[in-house]
């Protein structure tokens, strides 16, 4: 409270005010000063509401690459689930033929081993004691004991192969079901990615509308003060005469631009802010304009309304907050505002504030 020791009664024993009462005194100067800092009017200005449009844009760019990465990675994560779903398939596939050989087989084993040891014609001991000479005898040995061990290695093999067929099916089945949780993983990031994009579009649409009404009141206003202050007609002011040459071919590109949308902070090459497109127009003849109707009044000469060519630029507002391109005969192009288009209007309207020659 020393700063204000010079202001508050009592401070410098001017009267003998209590503690209490000094404290409270500075405390409603400091209120009143406080009070005085803020401006007149709570309404946003058009500039604090641009920057917040800005910024709001750059969050909306920043979350499209991250939309963009988490649908790569989205795409990547469907990819390794359809391999391992496929490999799942075939593995299982494999299996169940494996099964059915190892039945197959079984079930031609069990028939000769019923017949073999089935006292008949063609039974086990009668085909041995059917041999006429120990080499025969020998002989048919030998040839059912490598059957039975042929078919014994079969049997192993059948196994072994039902055996991997049913782990590889296990193992890919549970790839797959991992796969598959990331999957839903990635699709949930990029769902949530989109919804957060969605509602900063949608506040930027909101942002975008309040600009519109708060350029719309500056117009009128201008319009208005400059009905009063120049009779509705001229103004802009006397220059001498610019010793820049006009660039009439300018307009050839303005008008290759017709029909463009209007999009606020556009440059080109298919949609539009007014100085945007001014901007682009003499970007290609090779002179450089900043991005912003007031600013690009001050480059190259003033020029007085009756020496206006073809190329020149008009200016509109107070401040100056609008831009077009005079294109003869009274008429300008330019890109008006959100929801209409690039087109020809008069260059003369109530709020013509001027026009200079880059």
């Amino acid at each position: 409270m020393v700063g204000f020791a010079g202001v508050i009664p009592g401070a410098q024993g001017d009267s003998p005010l209590s503690n209490r009462s000094r404290i409270y005194l500075a405390l409603l100067v400091a209120a009143v000063l406080f009070l005085a800092a803020i401006p007149a009017s709570g309404t946003p200005s058009k500039a604090a509401k641009m920057a917040q449009a800005r910024a709001v844009k750059g969050q909306i760019d920043r979350l499209s690459d991250r939309i963009e990465i988490a649908n790569e990675h989205y795409n990547v994560a469907r990819s390794k689930r359809a391999r391992l779903l496929a490999q799942s398939r075939a593995a299982a596939r494999r299996e169940k033929k494996a099964k059915k050989r190892v039945r197959v087989l079984q079930l031609h084993l069990g028939t000769r081993a019923s017949d073999m040891y089935r006292t008949g014609r063609l039974g086990f001991i009668d085909v041995l004691l059917g041999a006429e000479s120990f080499d025969e005898f020998a002989t048919t040995w030998d040839i059912l004991k490598n059957l039975n061990r042929d078919d014994a290695k079969s049997i192993v093999k059948m196994k072994a192969a039902k055996a991997e067929a049913a782990a590889a099916h296990k193992e890919f089945s549970a790839k797959e079901r991992a796969a598959a949780r990331q999957v839903a993983t990635m699709k949930s990031s990029l769902n949530a990615g989109r919804a957060q994009r969605a509602a900063r579009q949608a506040k930027l649409r909101g942002i975008e509308s309040e600009i519109r009404s708060i350029q719309a009141a500056q117009e009128a206003a201008a319009r208005a003060a400059a009905a009063r202050n120049s009779g509705g007609g001229g103004g802009g002011g006397n220059w001498p005469s610019p010793t820049i040459p006009a660039h009439g071919s300018v307009v050839t590109y303005a008008r290759s631009r017709l029909g463009c949308r209007y999009v606020w902070a556009a440059s080109g090459p298919s949609t539009f802010d007014c100085s945007g497109l001014t901007m682009w127009c003499y970007r290609q003849i090779g002179i450089s304009l900043p991005h912003s109707s007031a600013a690009q009044i001050g480059v190259g000469q003033r020029v007085s309304r009756a020496d206006l060519q073809p190329g020149d630029l008009v200016f509109f507002g107070s401040p100056i907050h609008h831009v077009g391109m005079y294109i003869g005969g009274g008429m300008m192009i330019h890109a008006p505002s959100s929801g209409d288009v690039v087109k020809i209007a008069s260059a003369f309207r109530g709020d013509y504030a001027g026009a200079c020659r880059p």
